[in-house]
């Protein structure tokens, strides 16, 4: 479900920005704006390949990993895109030190997915 509605909200967002937003944000503003958007849209994706997984993982084993990167793939979205639009918005280029959390949010996702995948087991022989 958050993954949907990460995916819908990116494509609000970026429509948003294609229509609403042309001649309104300065090119760096619109570069933050444009940044945020991709990586939204890209990791809405992402959590949601974690929840097809999760069908396949169940409570056995990567588990755990799979709950770590669902839970840091929403987290970094929200920090590191939320920080961007903020900063497309407001100006306030201050909040450009916490975008680096979110991309660090975002890493350890995709590192414990990794690290979940590495656990499965396919029951194949």
């Amino acid at each position: 479900m958050v993954a949907a509605l990460l995916g819908a909200t990116a494509v609000m967002s970026g429509a948003f920005g294609a229509h609403a937003l042309q001649g309104v944000l300065s090119a760096q503003a619109r570069g933050w704006y444009d940044t945020a958007v991709t990586y939204h849209a890209g990791h809405a994706l992402a959590l949601l390949a974690c929840g097809l997984l999760s069908l396949h993982v169940g409570s056995g084993p990567g588990s755990t990993w799979l709950l770590v990167s669902g839970i840091c793939f929403t987290a970094g979205v929200f920090v590191f895109s939320g920080s961007l639009y903020t900063m497309a918005f407001t100006g306030i280029t201050r909040l450009g030190m916490i975008t680096p959390i979110g991309g660090l949010l975002l890493i350890i996702a995709w590192v414990s997915l990794a690290i979940c995948a590495s656990r499965i087991t396919t029951g194949v022989s």
